[in-house]
């Protein structure tokens, strides 16, 4: 029984410090060690990147709406399209009199591939990644700059806003607030793909087989640099209609966050301060914090017969799961708060057991497939 009892409680630790301990540790470093940010007024010429691939639906209005930006200095709009083959490319080429240019990768090679074509042809100091569903609140692009007046700052996200009804929208909310504790704390590591900022000499080289988004933040922290999170720099996202369409999403992004993670595993000694410990607690902890949870259920199973305690917790999560699991079922139930928000939790963490099973099968998630709204 003590054998069992330690296994439960490193698990539930693991668990624990995955969602709440490390967000407690940045709140303490905060408090008691911040690191400033010294925002600025300024313009630096932008360039703004958006990657396409077969989004006629949504490539018109997102045109129509970053040329329609305020920002003072010079901006260049490029179209970073991913070998489309429905009408992306002449939608972006009828803007072609307005300053919109379009960069076209032949023969489709992922989302990275088609930013790596487009990023020789920008001119902007400070280059800014977009998605075609993805729309900037106004004052954004001016805030998404700001930051980069302080000399150590690397790269700027934006902070994502998605329907609080939503299952997503609770979660999303917690990952902006940590993102935020992470940039007064710590450093970002990993940014919003709908939208972010980083310096040029950052985007070089660029590969085309690791997520940018996750890859950016990582990548700062190597040579020293800070990525931070720009609350003012909203964004709306919609989300999916489709039930179950972000599964596929889901595990996608994590499948490629595994694999950065990999890349950057060298950011994990102690020697990388902050950052090792940002890397250790939001993505080393998130991505294993699932077999925690098995293991957690497992060993409380087979405490249950010799142990109320045991038998309880058990109990407990066997109704957490079963309620989660109907709320992913049955729309009536997802409606209410508590099940939404198991739901979302019990489909984020089977996300990641099924990204764990692709990428331990060598797998690499490299082409894109955006998801449909």
């Amino acid at each position: 029984m003590s054998a069992l009892w330690l296994g439960i409680g490193l698990s539930a630790f693991w668990v624990f410090f995955a969602y709440a301990g490390y967000p407690l540790g940045l709140w303490l470093l905060r408090r008691f060690s911040p690191r400033p940010l010294a925002r600025g007024p300024q313009a630096p010429p932008v360039s703004i990147l958006i990657s396409v691939y077969n989004g006629e639906r949504e490539l018109a209005a997102k045109l129509e709406h970053t040329l329609g930006l305020d920002y003072p200095g010079e901006l260049e709009v490029i179209v970073a399209s991913d070998g489309s083959t429905d009408r992306s490319d002449a939608i972006a080429r009828s803007f072609a009199p307005r300053g919109v240019r379009l960069i076209r990768l032949e023969t489709r090679g992922g989302k990275e591939s088609a930013q790596a074509n487009a990023i020789p042809h920008a001119k902007g100091d400070l280059l800014i990644f977009t998605d075609t569903s993805a729309r900037l609140a106004p004052g954004a692009l001016r805030a998404l700059v700001a930051p980069f007046a302080d000399p150590s700052v690397g790269c700027v996200s934006s902070e994502d806003v998605v329907d609080p009804k939503q299952g997503e929208g609770a979660y999303v909310r917690y990952e902006m607030a940590l993102r935020r504790l992470e940039s007064e704390a710590s450093t970002l590591i990993g940014l919003s793909g709908s939208c972010f900022a980083a310096r040029r000499e950052l985007c070089s080289p660029w590969p085309t087989d690791l997520a940018s988004d996750f890859r950016m933040g990582s990548e700062a922290a190597s040579r020293g640099l800070r990525a931070v999170s720009e609350p003012g720099a909203r964004v709306e996202i919609p989300v999916t209609a489709r039930r179950g369409g972000e599964w596929p999403r889901k595990v996608r992004t994590f499948r490629r966050g595994i694999a950065v993670l990999g890349a950057y595993r060298h950011l994990l000694h102690p020697r990388h301060g902050r950052a090792a410990f940002s890397l250790w607690g939001h993505k080393v902890a998130r991505f294993t914090s699932p077999f925690a949870l098995l293991s957690l259920f497992a060993l409380c199973a087979l405490a249950a017969p010799e142990s109320a305690l045991a038998a309880g917790l058990f109990a407990a999560q066997l109704a957490a799961h079963l309620l989660g699991a109907a709320a992913l079922r049955f729309p009536a139930l997802e409606r209410r708060a508590v099940p939404r928000l198991l739901g979302f939790f019990l489909l984020v963490n089977a996300a990641v057991l099924r990204a764990w099973i692709h990428h331990l099968g060598g797998e690499r998630a490299v082409l894109w497939e955006p998801t449909r709204r």
